[in-house]
């Protein structure tokens, strides 16, 4: 991925912006993202589908958020934050999480929801994310943080 996709992410408003890194914001993200997983599962087995599905995608996009707070990247916006982390970390990184996040658009704007099983193969996916993305936020170095926002760099 070329770093000029990223560009307007800086220029738009709630975009992208360097801060100090934030342990404690990411700890917190983090707890929100598992708690969110529990409640995706509650809605699951009350067959609100709707709901479980949206939960899972935010239950991903904390646990991706996580991540940007821990090396110190502020951004209101879920595509450029999702964006920022596929330059950082690969597509591979991220390709369940937007998988997921066009099942969340579908179920919240166009109440078209998929069946239960796909559902719960969502949560089982989700559980596998915020887990990778739990331990990547635990294990990173202050060297590994800096050179995250060192290849940030794209003006």
């Amino acid at each position: 991925m070329d770093k000029r996709k990223l560009r307007w992410c800086f220029k738009i408003k709630d975009g992208l912006k360097i801060k100090k890194p934030n342990l404690d914001l990411a700890r917190s993200y983090l707890e929100e993202s598992k708690k969110s997983l529990k409640s995706a599962q509650e809605r699951l087995d009350k067959k609100d589908y709707l709901w479980a599905t949206v939960i899972i995608y935010y239950a991903e996009y904390y646990a991706l958020y996580s991540f940007l707070q821990r090396i110190g990247i502020k951004c209101e916006n879920h595509s450029c934050s999702i964006l920022t982390v596929q330059f950082l970390l690969g597509k591979e990184k991220i390709k369940t999480i937007e998988e997921h996040k066009d099942k969340r658009i579908d179920a919240q704007y166009y109440i078209k929801i998929v069946e239960e099983i796909k559902i719960e193969e969502m949560l089982r996916e989700a559980k596998i994310f915020v887990s990778e993305f739990d331990n990547l936020v635990s294990g990173l170095s202050e060297s590994e943080i800096n050179n995250f926002r060192k290849n940030l760099k794209v003006k």
